[in-house]
C-alpha cells in the first residue's frame, strides 16, 4: 500500500495528530484572516512554484535554504529552473514589482496562507512539506509600520487563545551597522576557525552573522566562550532611534516584549526590525513565527527599491501551542436535519428536500435504505437536531416524519412547512 512521504501530512478531521485536525487548522487560518482583514489588509494568492531565481534571490544564495540545497528545484519541458516555494515573501514582492502596485496607496498590505516546501530532515513541528500564514506590508519605511504588524501578529494568537506568549524584538540595523558587525565577527573568529562546525567556517566570511544561528553545540560553546557583543551595539544613529520608536509604539499598544539582542538576520536586505514570537509550553523550538523588515527585497528581484516589513506564523507549529494549552476548537456545527429514506423511491425525494433546505439549513441524507431504528442510529452518530422519516406513508401524505432527537416528540410535518418546523435558521457557513 502506498504511503504518504515523510515529512509530508494528510490534513482532515478525524486526524490522529492534533496537528494535521483539519478543524483546527481552518480555526487558525480563519481566525488570521479575520483579524487581517480586518486591519485593511487584502488577500493575494501567488503561485506554489516561481522561477527558481526568485526564491534565491528572495531567501539570498548563502542562506541554509540555498546553500544546503533545502529548496525542491526541478527543469520544465522548457528547461527552465523552477522551485516549489520555501517562503512566501519573494513571490509576494514579486507580484507587488510585477503588477505595478507602487500606484496604489501605500503600504500595500497583502495576506495569504498555503503549503512551504523544504527539503530538510523532518520533525516534531518541522516537515518538507508545511503550512504558514503570512502578511506583507509594502512601501512604507515608518517604524509605526513596523510595530503595527507585531501588534497584529500578536492579535492573532489572542483571538486564537494561546496565552504563553513571549515577543522577542531586535534590530539588524542598517547596511553599513552590518559591515562593521560582520568585520568584528570575522576578527573575533579567525583564530578559532579550526573549532567552527564545517557550516561555520563556511560562513565566516560569506555571512558571519549566519554563525550566531548555529545551532551546532561546538559552535555555540565557542560564543558563550568568546563573549560575542550583540549586534545591537554596532547600531549607528539612524536605526537605533528606529529600534527605540518601534518600542515605544509597542509599548503604547501594551505589547510586553523583551529585546533580544540574539536575533539575527544575515542576508543583505533585511534591515533594522526583526522580531520572534515564542511559546513557552511548546519546548526549546518554541517559535511559534517571526518578522523582520527587508527593505533590499524588491531591489534584489529587479524592481525599485520599495520598503518593505512583515511576517509568517507556522501553522503546525501553532496547533501545537494550541494542543498544549488544552485549547479546544469550536467545533463544526452538527446537521440540523437527518433526512432517512425508509425505501428506495423516497432516496431520490429525500435528496430533492436536501436540495430545497440547505441554503439555509445543514441536511444530510442517507443514502441506502435503512429501517427506522438503523436511522435513529444514524442520526444519533451524525449529532443531528432532528430526524426525518420518509417512507411509502409519507409520500403518500407529501409529510415527513419529523423527530426532534433531544426531546424524542415526533410529529408529521408537510413538505412546505419544513422550513419553518426546522425553526430559526443555523447558517450553514463552515
Amino acid at each position: 500500500m502506498l504511503k504518504s512521504v515523510p515529512g509530508t501530512n494528510d490534513i482532515f478531521s478525524q486526524s490522529k495528530e492534533y496537528a494535521f485536525r483539519e478543524p483546527v487548522f481552518r480555526y487558525i487560518v480563519e481566525t488570521a484572516q479575520k483579524v487581517l482583514a480586518s486591519s485593511g489588509a487584502q488577500p493575494i494568492h501567488t503561485p506554489i512554484f516561481e522561477y527558481a531565481e526568485v526564491f534565491q534571490k528572495g531567501v539570498g544564495l548563502t542562506s541554509d535554504i540555498v546553500v544546503k540545497k533545502e529548496m525542491y528545484v526541478f527543469e520544465d519541458r522548457g528547461e527552465r529552473l523552477l522551485a516549489l516555494r520555501p517562503e512566501p515573501t519573494a513571490s509576494i514582492v514579486r507580484a507587488y514589482n510585477e503588477h505595478g502596485m507602487k500606484v496604489w496607496p501605500q503600504p500595500v498590505r497583502l495576506f495569504t496562507w498555503g503549503p512551504i516546501f523544504r527539503a530538510e530532515r523532518h520533525q516534531k513541528g518541522r516537515y518538507k512539506q508545511f503550512h504558514q500564514v503570512d502578511y506583507e506590508a509594502i512601501g512604507s519605511a515608518d517604524p509605526l509600520v513596523d510595530a503595527e504588524s507585531i501588534a497584529l501578529m500578536v492579535k492573532i494568537y489572542r483571538e486564537l487563545g494561546l496565552q504563553g506568549l513571549e515577543v522577542k524584538l531586535g534590530s539588524v540595523g542598517d547596511p553599513e551597522d552590518r559591515l562593521r558587525y560582520n568585520a568584528y565577527l570575522r576578527e573575533l573568529f579567525r583564530p578559532h576557525v579550526k573549532r567552527l562546525s564545517q557550516d561555520s567556517q563556511a560562513r565566516l566570511e560569506s555571512n558571519p552573522m549566519r554563525i550566531l544561528d548555529s545551532k551546532d553545540p561546538g559552535d555555540q560553546a565557542l560564543l558563550g566562550e568568546l563573549q560575542v557583543k550583540p549586534m545591537l551595539e554596532f547600531l549607528g544613529s539612524e536605526s537605533s532611534a528606529f529600534h527605540q520608536a518601534v518600542q515605544r509604539y509597542l509599548e503604547r499598544l501594551g505589547i510586553p516584549f523583551h529585546v533580544d539582542p540574539s536575533i539575527v538576520r544575515g542576508l543583505d536586505y533585511y534591515v533594522r526590525t526583526a522580531w520572534e514570537v515564542h511559546h513557552r509550553q511548546i519546548g526549546a523550538k518554541s517559535a511559534l513565527g517571526g518578522g523582520g523588515r527587508y527593505d533590499g527585497l524588491s531591489e534584489m528581484l529587479g524592481g525599485p527599491r520599495v520598503p518593505g516589513v512583515g511576517f509568517g506564523i507556522g501553522i503546525e507549529r501553532v496547533a501545537i501551542a494550541l494542543e498544549e494549552e488544552g485549547i479546544s476548537i469550536p467545533p463544526d456545527p452538527s446537521p440540523d436535519l437527518y433526512l432517512a429514506p425508509l425505501d428506495e423511491a423516497a432516496k431520490g425525494e429525500a435528496l430533492s428536500l436536501a436540495e430545497r433546505l440547505r441554503p439555509k439549513f445543514r441536511v444530510e441524507i442517507g443514502y441506502s435504505v435503512k429501517k427506522v431504528g438503523k436511522a435513529l442510529e444514524e442520526a444519533l452518530k451524525r449529532g443531528a437536531r432532528y430526524v426525518g422519516f420518509l417512507g411509502e406513508a409519507e409520500r403518500q401524505k407529501g409529510v415527513v416524519a419529523l423527530k426532534h432527537l433531544a426531546s424524542g416528540e415526533q410529529r408529521e410535518v408537510r413538505w412546505e412547512a419544513l422550513e419553518e418546523a426546522l425553526g430559526p435558521v443555523s447558517g450553514v457557513q463552515r
